[in-house]
């Protein structure tokens, strides 16, 4: 081959890897044969998923071809051409008709084609286009080798090959960017709404809209049920990063041993089944949140390391020595008080200071001044939407029930309780649920009444807690036969977390 063959086919070569749209490549693959092979005209075509034969660059032809498609079967050259793997040509004698007579840009746009060359593009036995080379010259492909042809082809196909790729990961790109745009949305809608119209809930909003903006921590606080989980994705909804995801972890739940892999990932041959490299959530929330849900449970060895990262913003991966940098917001929630589990020394004092930056504190239901009516008709709304009953309306004087009871589980209790009795008016075709649709009364009075659970004299709070869980887990065992895995099942944990909990309160079973 000539030196200049070897310079276009260089050319290619190098284009192949660049990042020059499709286009571009197109016309550089076509601007290169002109250059080495004789001829005034030539195309590249697609072969598409119709069947078609789609030009995608011309050179010496109008440029209304690019407009049109080519169906091999009704174009004889066309046709002759896919056929095989070799180069055809066509001699000013060739009988068929020449698909592109009367567009070459000639002064005399009635001159014919007098030689013709094509080649089929195929990779892996499959085609994917087409060249063909036209000239106004008797003979001109007379002298041109067949490598030389094939060569170019050779190319020309691993072009089309990896401009289609190119694409395909673009569209799919495009796609997932749009499918996790609408799982962002769906995931928001699912949250539900910040529902009260109390002092106390405006003042939550309020909180909610000065912190959102900014990259600041933020240490959301409140009992269990008060809906932590519902401001962390408002302070997220609201803030400059709302565009990107918000990872959930929560920490109580994550797995013994592979606790630290989950939040900073590992790199294959880890451990004993890290069989690929994978990624851990802070590596997930980059440029988005990371929601630390019950952060006050983290293991102390487990709140260095992410002390670290949320002090420096680089992690390293689990059996990995390289260091990443991530650009995370915390947002960490807890129904304990961080304090107190530092002064005892199970909290960090200075991973509690990197979240506290701006702490949240979300009042008690029963601290709500006259939100209850409110919740309750917003909760009942969701009934009558989910069973299909526009009608059902809750009774006065089972509304001014649910206002004297202290709700010790908060909104989540009261949205369990409504919908309890919901569901037993629906089911007794009433369409007003009573005050005896209701269990709470009975359930309340029978809790202070007879449980040792709350003590007439001054008791701590850490031992009547682990009184009441060494006991559930006791019951939770009883009921499944002694059997850890299942125990764990009836209280929605993690069998690890479930063991080591009750190892620590003293249940061996």
């Amino acid at each position: 081959m000539s030196s200049n063959m070897d310079h276009v086919l260089l050319n290619i070569a190098l284009n192949l890897s660049s990042n020059l749209a499709s286009e571009k490549q197109y016309q550089h693959l076509i601007d290169g044969m002109s250059d080495v092979f004789p001829c005034d005209a030539s195309a590249l075509f697609i072969f598409d998923k119709d069947g078609f034969l789609s030009p995608v660059a011309v050179k010496g032809l109008s440029s209304a071809v690019l407009g049109r498609r080519f169906f091999p079967k009704s174009h004889p050259r066309l046709e002759a051409i896919v056929e095989t793997k070799k180069p055809v040509r066509f001699d000013v004698n060739c009988p068929l008709p020449d698909p592109f007579d009367g567009v070459l840009l000639t002064e005399d746009a009635s001159i014919d084609v007098h030689d013709c060359m094509g080649c089929s593009l195929y990779v892996d036995g499959h085609l994917v286009g087409a060249l063909t080379m036209d000239s106004l010259t008797v003979g001109a492909f007379d002298q041109i080798e067949p490598v030389a042809i094939e060569t170019f082809a050779a190319l020309a196909a691993a072009t089309l090959r990896n401009m289609g790729l190119v694409n395909a990961l673009k569209a799919q790109n495009h796609k997932q960017k749009s499918v996790t745009e609408t799982l962002i949305q769906q995931a928001r809608s699912l949250q539900g709404e910040m529902i009260g119209l109390s002092p106390q809930i405006q003042q939550l909003r309020h909180n909610i809209a000065t912190v959102a903006a900014s990259d600041y921590a933020v240490l959301i606080t409140g009992e269990t049920g008060t809906g932590k989980e519902l401001v962390a994705h408002s302070v997220h909804a609201q803030s400059n990063r709302s565009d990107k995801p918000m990872i959930y972890v929560n920490c109580a739940a994550l797995p013994e041993g592979l606790a630290e892999s989950e939040l900073f990932g590992h790199v294959k041959g880890a451990f004993t089944g890290a069989t690929s490299n994978r990624a851990g959530k802070f590596e997930l929330a980059d440029g988005g949140t990371l929601f630390l849900d019950e952060v006050g449970e983290l293991p102390l060895v487990l709140q260095a390391k992410l002390l670290r990262v949320i002090q420096q913003g680089e992690l390293q991966r689990v059996g990995s020595d390289k260091h990443l940098l991530v650009n995370v917001r915390i947002v960490a929630a807890t129904n304990r008080i961080l304090e107190k589990e530092v002064d005892a020394g199970h909290f960090r004092a200075d991973l509690f200071h990197r979240l506290n930056v701006f702490p949240i504190a979300v009042p008690a239901l029963r601290k709500r001044e006259g939100d209850i009516p409110v919740l309750a008709g917003y909760l009942l709304e969701k009934v009558r939407h989910q069973f299909n009953v526009p009608n059902l309306h809750i009774h006065a004087k089972a509304l001014a029930m649910l206002e004297e009871l202290p709700w010790p589980g908060n909104v989540r209790e009261l949205e369990h309780s409504l919908t309890r009795a919901a569901l037993r008016a629906i089911q007794a075709q009433c369409h007003t649920i009573e005050m005896g649709h209701f269990d709470v009364v009975s359930a309340n009075n029978d809790v202070k009444n007879t449980s040792h659970y709350f003590p007439p004299d001054h008791h701590g709070m850490r031992e009547l807690v682990e009184t009441y869980q060494r006991d559930l887990i006791s019951h939770a065992l009883e009921k499944t036969g002694g059997i850890w895995a299942k125990a764990a099942e009836f209280l929605h944990m993690d069998r690890g977390n479930l063991y080591r909990m009750g190892k620590k309160l003293g249940i061996h079973r």
